[in-house]
């Protein structure tokens, strides 16, 4: 390059407006001449320009591909990890989810399960960690298991299912929220299997919450043989995690005074109340209650190489 200076470029505002647009500098276009105006005021090298021009284009890309990607996401609402409340879980805390909030997770496919009653933050969890991985690069699609599956039924029916399964086979995360809150077809196992087998293969991580315990699944889905292999699929690489406390929604009120937790609610119904008061060991429970309803599932549930029981089940 000439070190003449007569032999310097000399550009209009409108012919740098072109080479702007035409290297898709959007941001640079818009605060390029405020920063000229105050590196000539503060006499900066062209060094230090350049890379204030260049850190500010690349940090506004940043944020532009984190709002696309969240809006690409179709959570429900946004909710961010710091915003969930660990006060209300009593063996839950967040160092346990520390592997699902890093890039880790979705490079290794692991996988997650989030079950307990309403109210107790499942969706909450499941979106804040979506969120993570989006801030770490990744792609993240939400959806209700009853549109998931409706959508494939649909799609099936159509003769159309591969192409719909992209759909969901292809983001690096899926959340899968509410199974077994609303009925399904009778094909639910079915199309369900094809999107947890498609990601399983590909180690590609899939988060669900469940106010189902293990063992219904099998019901929800139609399907007892179907629903055990989703399941081993899914804790091959996962965990599972129960959310106790009380319900956030409900928490300032006084259901004792509404809703007691006596047998004599249980007999409006006809049901006879538990005969036993002391809850059990929840590893035991979910041991048995795995192992009767899906042999093949209880093995990778007892494997350590899967699953840690004294954390990752019910964090006990």
């Amino acid at each position: 390059m000439s070190n003449n200076p007569d032999s310097t470029p000399k550009l209009s505002d409108g012919q740098l407006e072109l080479l702007f647009r035409r290297l898709n500098l959007a941001n640079t276009r818009s605060i390029y001449q405020e920063v000229a105006h105050r590196a000539e005021k503060e006499n900066w090298a062209y060094r230090d320009f350049l890379a204030l021009l260049l850190a500010e284009e690349v940090a506004h890309r940043k944020q532009t591909r984190l709002q696309r990607f969240t809006r690409k996401a179709h959570f429900p609402f946004f909710k961010t990890i710091d915003e969930f409340d660990f006060g209300l879980q009593s063996s839950l805390r967040q160092s346990l989810l520390g592997s699902y909030l890093g890039p880790d997770f979705v490079t290794e496919g692991r996988s997650l399960i989030l079950y307990g009653k309403e109210g107790r933050g499942k969706t909450h969890l499941a979106v804040a960690i979506g969120y993570r991985a989006i801030q770490n690069g990744f792609e993240t699609l939400c959806a209700s298991a009853a549109k998931l599956i409706e959508d494939l039924s649909n799609a099936s029916k159509r003769g159309q299912l591969q192409e719909t399964l992209l759909t969901y086979t292809r983001p690096h995360v899926l959340v899968i929220d509410e199974v077994g809150y609303l009925s399904y077809g009778l094909d639910a196992a079915n199309v369900l299997f094809h999107v947890v087998n498609d990601r399983h293969l590909k180690k590609r991580p899939m988060i669900f919450t469940t106010n189902k315990p293990l063992s219904q699944w099998g019901r929800v889905l139609h399907d007892e043989d179907l629903a055990a292999a989703i399941l081993d699929r899914v804790l091959e690489r996962g965990r599972f995690i129960q959310l106790d406390g009380v319900s956030g929604r409900t928490r300032h009120l006084d259901l004792k005074e509404i809703w007691p937790a006596t047998t004599d609610r249980l007999k409006i119904s006809g049901i006879n109340g538990s005969k036993f008061l002391e809850p059990t060991h929840a590893s035991a429970m979910l041991a048995a209650m795995v192992s009767k309803a899906y042999p093949s599932s209880a093995r990778t549930l007892r494997s350590k190489a899967s699953i840690d029981w004294s954390q990752s089940w019910f964090a006990r």
